[in-house]
């Protein structure tokens, strides 16, 4: 090579050196980084509003990005509402298996269940407001995923009821009717704890809470199954 030959450039080299599966790997990130500014950008704008009334242009504006680039993370604005229930269910389930791992105090079961509902509202409002709304006069399809995910719910809670000695004589079908007890008690009591305006609101919605989670305690205690 003599002077006169051009010398490849650095960015050509830098390009040529660079690692395939770290490329690969950039993309993914940012695929998923685009994925979660959309979901994102739809539980902003539910707020205020039904799915419903959201629009797949206006998702994207918020979102940052073009409409066209919406369908290489959605195939419809379906498919993203079914994402955010999943999501938002996801946090229910997380707090009933965090219940079960221990974080409930044993001297206070009750008491410990409102608060630790409390937190998982204040941590995730916007899942929980988008629930409330969607799953009385929502979109149909969600309607029925809403559905669809308390059914499962209130089965996984139907199995652990199932493991308490004090239940053992119990059968299926009580469990499951304590367990839809439980479960819609807790989103009932969940979306009250979202719509509190201030303090002394939320202090009068746990009071309310706890009162009706025992008024549940003392029908378990008195239940027998009918054989």
């Amino acid at each position: 090579m003599n002077s006169r030959t051009p010398k490849p450039s650095s960015s050509r080299r830098s390009r040529s050196s660079r690692d395939p599966a770290q490329e690969a790997v950039t993309r993914v990130e940012r695929k998923e980084a685009t994925r979660r500014a959309i979901v994102a950008a739809a539980l902003r704008l539910l707020e205020d509003r039904s799915f419903g009334g959201l629009s797949l242009r206006e998702v994207t504006k918020e979102a940052g990005i073009v409409p066209t680039a919406f369908y290489r993370h959605f195939e419809s604005m379906e498919a993203l509402g079914l994402v955010l229930i999943d999501e938002s269910f996801r946090s229910l389930r997380d707090m009933l298996r965090g219940a079960r791992a221990g974080k409930l105090d044993p001297n206070r079961v009750i008491e410990s269940s409102v608060e630790i509902l409390v937190a998982g509202v204040a941590e995730r409002r916007e899942h929980w407001l988008f629930i409330g709304r969607e799953r009385n006069s929502g979109v149909s399809v969600l309607r029925y995923a809403i559905r669809t995910e308390i059914r499962l719910i209130t089965s996984e809670l139907t199995t652990d009821l199932a493991r308490f000695p004090a239940l053992s004589d119990w059968s299926t079908e009580d469990l499951n009717i304590l367990a839809n007890l439980y479960v819609n008690a807790m989103i009932s009591i969940a979306e009250a704890i979202e719509e509190a305006q201030n303090a002394t609101a939320l202090d009068e919605i746990k009071r309310v809470a706890i009162k009706q989670l025992r008024m549940i305690a003392v029908g378990v205690a008195g239940w027998h199954t009918q054989s």
